[in-house]
């Protein structure tokens, strides 16, 4: 069967940058002989590598077809979500990240379940396998939703089947994370990174251009429902404060979430974070801003009725010439798998150094770190498969579960105080418990604020309620107090 030129230029985009990936993961292999080495690249990196590469990792098919697809469904009122992922970062990198970095250095904390649990005496275990149960479950839903965006977009340009999709590109990602551990990550990461930024810039100012500007959008509002282009989705009083709320609370998570926690703790230096914080939320406001862009033009060039989750590769398909958006989709395919990368790593990390399970292999946590690897990314194709759903819902119940179960210990943590231990595991319990439950069973989704809020007060009410009953808090590390 012949392939057209697009399908074609496509093919061979896929092929070299797997290669690239492979060669990566191979040289990378060599240089993770350690733990410190597997999972976190020996506290290396400098300020480009963790900044760009925390951004991929917090981003990928979440904002690319996600994020994008939620501006083109319900207008102007899903930016509110993008101040709030802004100051998360903020809060990440420049707040919680200070003690985290220092603890982490100073204790040899290679996880940010060692950074939860530290001082938790007999109760340390509990928080150890409450938090790496977590982290198993709610990782498979993250990575599911990831795969499930591959597994769309090379269905849609090859043709081969939702199936088919998603098993390349689980194995392209699997290659490189085995082999390579956080060294290839990393490097992958960040080249995703400028690859993404590179994306948002070119297809949202084409697709602006094509729908007319600022006048198509608006000759788009008059045509779209009355709701659409209002400011808070046509709601009004307290039910648009608390969809604002909802959506800015959004960004917070980014302060539970183990995948993230890591660059931070990877990075080199004290300057190496400042900086690299600044590259973060610089890629962030692009990206974001681009997406939000792509999603309002989209709107008015095609109407509203394309799949929300479609219409990125919508827009490319159509506005840029065959060879071209052949490159650009199969380069995109690649990138938006980055979030997947650093997740299986910390799963690795969860179930070989956190749960202690290297112990049955002679304490070779490394080996046990790739095959729970292996196990998890096998239980995300089988999610992906069997239990559709959006990208965005998968996502967004993960990064908020996670979220709220570790983010109020975190916080806690960061402003010197150290919390019961008691309070710490009623705290994971609490948070992830009421994200289940407004998962599946009460009202959720992206501004529902009681989803966004309920989970994280109940945590720090546990923290404080534990705190309370004993003694009044304590600094949690006599060099963060004194560098306060």
């Amino acid at each position: 069967m012949m392939l057209s030129s697009e399908t074609s230029w496509a093919l061979l985009t896929l092929i070299g940058y797997a290669t690239i990936l492979f060669g990566i993961g191979v040289w990378a292999a060599q240089r993770a002989t350690t733990n410190a080495d597997f999972f976190l690249g020996d506290r290396s990196l400098g300020p480009l590598v963790a900044g760009l590469a925390y951004a991929a990792s917090t981003s990928s098919a979440w904002v690319l077809l996600g994020f994008s697809g939620f501006v083109y469904s319900a207008g102007p009122s899903a930016l509110w979500m993008v101040p709030g992922i802004l100051v998360g970062y903020a809060a990440v990198w420049l707040g919680a990240g200070r003690v985290l970095q220092e603890e982490s250095r100073e204790r040899g904390f290679l996880t940010l379940t060692d950074f939860l649990a530290a001082g938790s005496g007999p109760v340390e275990r509990w928080i150890r396998g409450a938090a790496s149960l977590m982290i198993v479950f709610c990782f498979a839903y993250y990575v599911a939703s990831q795969f499930q965006g591959a597994g769309t977009a090379f269905d849609g340009l090859f043709g081969s089947g939702l199936t088919n999709g998603v098993l390349l590109g689980a194995t392209i990602i699997l290659l490189y994370t085995f082999l390579g551990g956080f060294v290839a990550v990393s490097l992958i990461d960040t080249l995703q990174g400028l690859l993404i930024a590179f994306v948002a810039v070119l297809l949202p100012a084409v697709t602006f251009l094509a729908a007319g500007g600022f006048a198509g959008w608006e000759s788009a509002f008059a045509d779209a429902p009355e709701t659409y282009a209002s400011t808070f989705g046509g709601r009004t009083a307290f039910a648009a404060f608390g969809f604002v709320v909802g959506l800015f609370a959004t960004g917070f998570g980014a302060l539970g979430q183990p995948h993230l926690a890591a660059w931070i703790m990877a990075s080199r230096s004290r300057k190496a974070r400042i900086t690299g914080a600044g590259i973060a939320i610089g890629w962030g406001a692009l990206v974001y801003s681009g997406m939000a862009v792509l999603g309002l033009s989209a709107r008015a060039l095609f109407g509203g009725g394309v799949p929300a989750e479609g219409v990125f590769f919508q827009a490319a398909s159509e506005l840029l010439p065959p060879i071209f958006a052949g490159v650009i989709i199969a380069a995109t395919l690649s990138a938006i798998m980055s979030t997947v990368d650093s997740q299986l790593l910390v799963v690795g990390a969860a179930v070989s150094h956190d749960l202690g399970l290297a112990k049955l292999f002679g304490g070779r946590e490394v080996l046990v770190s790739r095959l729970a690897i292996v196990v998890v990314c096998a239980a995300a194709v089988v999610l992906t498969l069997a239990l559709p759903s959006t990208i965005f819902a998968r996502t967004l119940f993960a990064w908020t579960a996670l979220g709220a179960s570790f983010g109020p210990v975190v916080i806690a943590r960061a402003f010197g105080c150290t919390p019961k231990p008691g309070g710490v595991l009623a705290a994971l319990l609490i948070g992830f418990g009421l994200s289940l439950a407004y998962e599946f069973v009460l009202p959720s989704g992206p501004g529902a604020v009681w989803a966004r809020t309920v989970p994280w007060g109940a945590g720090f009410l546990a923290l404080w309620l534990f705190t309370a009953a004993g003694s009044r808090p304590v600094i949690a590390d006599k060099s963060v107090a004194e560098a306060g």
